[in-house]
């Protein structure tokens, strides 16, 4: 089950940090309590630029669910083609070579689902099976990769591709002037990415390279919805994080771990490439911690979080996509890692 590649699609709007505080410092003038605490909430965040789906003055007139719901759509689908197109081209595949679509997304709702609305702008077969996921925010890009990994096992002849869109930026909302909120005003970016899994067969078949997938292994922990996801009322999406997600991905992270690769007879140290997504810079580092590693290892994450800052479940595609461009040596083996809504965890081991 080869990951073919990853096609990366970034909205045409990017700011710096400072560029979007001054904004938001407007935005929120009247407010004292929150303009005193907003400089130090995002330079804490150790993001320096951002894709933002909008121009940053539409986002001052926006003010209802739908309005940023039918922005999600225009600009979900605008990026899903480009992250798709540059998938098939740097595998060398055709629409026609995709057997099934697997979309995840939190940041936005329709239905028909994503992935179908694409299939009417792009020529795919119409015999397509689809798989739209929603709502295990962060955690869906290593998830989306093990179940798409799971289709092509049961099919090996065939060809799969996932596709993640995530709108952070439109799930903003000007009255909420909650932590949780200003946090995700200074962290959160916009960004779509689009990954080609192949069966064993079908990549023999159409010469295709890439990483196999070995296992994947998922981790739920009870009682933990709390720690993070959406409260969506009559406004839209309202975050929850709590402040115990670092401690909770620092404790849980490292055990998950250790039992995964010992499944398999390996060890932390038979890791080459850590693809971990980078939630920020409080659950980068309680990672780091909880898995040993150092930040040279981790360098790829720390990169997309400072030039996108966290674009939930597509930002550990594009941390992949970083080490697809320049892969460790054959027989190496990979670790891709998230953590994210529930509150839980999906690894996927593969080697070059």
């Amino acid at each position: 089950m080869r990951i073919a590649s990853v096609g990366r699609a970034l909205p045409a709007h990017r700011y710096r940090q400072a560029e979007i505080l001054d904004f938001l410092l407007k935005v929120w003038e009247d407010r004292p309590q929150v303009t005193r605490r907003l400089p130090d909430l995002f330079e804490n965040v150790r993001v320096a630029t951002r894709h933002l789906a909008l121009p940053l003055e539409a986002y001052a007139s926006m003010e209802t669910f739908g309005q940023f719901n039918r922005a999600w759509l225009e600009t979900a689908l605008d990026l899903g083609e480009q992250a798709t197109g540059r998938a098939l081209d740097q595998a060398g595949l055709a629409l026609t070579d995709i057997d099934a679509i697997f979309s995840v997304t939190v940041t936005g709702v329709v239905s028909p689902s994503l992935e179908a609305r694409l299939m009417n702008r792009m020529p795919f077969r119409h015999d397509v099976v689809r798989t739209p996921i929603f709502g295990l925010g962060c955690v869906a890009g290593v998830a989306g990769i093990a179940r798409a990994a799971d289709w092509v096992r049961a099919y090996p002849d065939k060809v799969a591709l996932l596709l993640s869109v995530e709108l952070c930026s439109l799930t903003f909302q000007a009255n909420d002037l909650s932590i949780p909120h200003l946090i995700s005003s200074g962290l959160f970016g916009d960004g779509a990415a689009a990954v080609v899994v192949a069966g064993e067969r079908a990549a023999e078949r159409l010469g295709l390279r890439g990483p196999d997938v070995v296992a994947h292994r998922a981790s739920f922990y009870p009682d933990t919805e709390d720690v993070m996801g959406w409260n969506i009322s009559e406004q839209g999406f309202e975050l929850i994080l709590s402040a115990a997600v670092p401690t909770v991905v620092r404790e849980k992270i490292g055990p998950d771990v250790d039992r995964f690769l010992g499944d398999h007879g390996l060890t932390r140290q038979d890791i080459a490439a850590w693809v971990c997504h980078p939630g920020g810079p409080k659950v980068l580092q309680a990672l780091q911690d909880g898995l040993g590693l150092h930040e040279g290892q981790t360098a790829h994450s720390w990169g997309a979080l400072r030039d996108q800052g966290n674009l939930s479940s597509t930002s550990v595609l594009m941390v992949l996509g970083e080490h697809l461009a320049v892969p460790p040596p054959a027989g190496s083996h990979w670790l891709m890692a998230a953590m994210g809504p529930a509150f839980g965890a999906e690894l996927v081991l593969a080697r070059s």
